[in-house]
């Protein structure tokens, strides 16, 4: 009896394990709370209560989880030939074929279906930019781009861009400052975040024949793109000035000019890989101090 439990319980450990690499857990997460942050920023410069607005919010972040989550899904379902070359992705449940790719395709076109359908009973232009991001990812990006061009990742970078406009149109229009700016900092902010994951495993992509930055121009050039983007971010905290205050512009620039020292450091490094590790966490510190740092100073 206890063995059979324990059989049913490393069964469902397992299910969820793989429900979270079909779902790329952290991409998950990376793109659901930008949504979060701009609606909790919309509601704060519109003057409003976000108790007020529990319901709407719940709709949103479940809405948006969903749409997103069926893009992340279709990914995998896409890219599966890929990922069987790949190192890093040798876990996920349509590489294993703990999950057939017939009912992780349907599952991809029915949850974002349910997100979308969620999404109507937000704001037309929150549903919108749900749509947008998930068509860019899912058409332009995965079905398109990735296993032609080395600019792949600039597509990819607008659909994970469309993010904070959900969050922020489902209050108010979307034509503000504050998630404009947001919306251009999550397109820059992807481009260097992904070529450090390149870079780390060059190896895998070259394997795969994703025709990434680093694997046709060089590692080398690839570096000076990541630099490039990251200096790109520099100006952006001077349009959250006035909104935002000194403390978050300062604390910004800071950031980035660190992010900037790490990414020069590369151009001198012995090991490009543990380097390139070192700038993917630095870039995620970045993503995560920023947003929280807009939330904490608008309670």
């Amino acid at each position: 009896m206890k063995t059979a439990t324990n059989n049913g319980s490393n069964r469902l450990i397992g299910l969820f394990i793989d429900i979270k690499n079909l779902l790329k857990g952290k991409v998950l997460i990376a793109n659901v709370f930008p949504v979060f942050t701009a609606f909790w920023l919309a509601i704060y410069f519109e003057g409003e209560q976000f108790g007020d607005y529990i319901g709407l919010f719940s709709l949103t972040l479940i809405g948006s989880t969903l749409v997103i989550s069926g893009a992340l899904m279709l990914n995998n379902w896409f890219e599966v030939d890929l990922d069987q070359n790949m190192d890093r992705t040798q876990k996920r449940p349509t590489v294993s074929r703990n999950f057939s790719l017939k009912a992780v395709l349907w599952a991809g076109i029915f949850t974002t279906i349910i997100g979308l359908v969620i999404m109507l009973f937000t704001t037309p232009e929150a549903l919108l930019y749900s749509f947008l991001g998930w068509f860019v990812y899912v058409v332009l990006y995965t079905f398109w781009s990735k296993r032609r061009y080395t600019w792949n990742t600039l597509i990819g970078s607008i659909s994970g861009a469309f993010t904070p406009l959900i969050g922020w149109a489902a209050i108010a229009p979307a034509n503000h400052i504050v998630p404009i700016t947001l919306f251009v900092i999550l397109l820059i902010w992807q481009v260097p975040h992904t070529l450090a994951i390149t870079i780390r495993r060059l190896e895998d992509y070259t394997r795969a024949g994703v025709p990434m930055l680093p694997v046709v121009r060089g590692v080398q050039v690839a570096m000076m793109h990541h630099l490039i983007y990251i200096i790109a971010l520099l100006p952006l905290p001077f349009l959250l000035i006035e909104p935002l205050g000194w403390v978050f512009f300062v604390i910004a620039i800071l950031l980035t000019i660190s992010w900037m020292i790490q990414a020069v450091k590369g151009f001198q490094a012995k090991d490009q890989k543990k380097w390139a590790q070192t700038s993917l966490r630095f870039s995620l510190i970045y993503l995560i101090l920023l947003f929280l740092l807009m939330v904490i100073l608008t309670i």
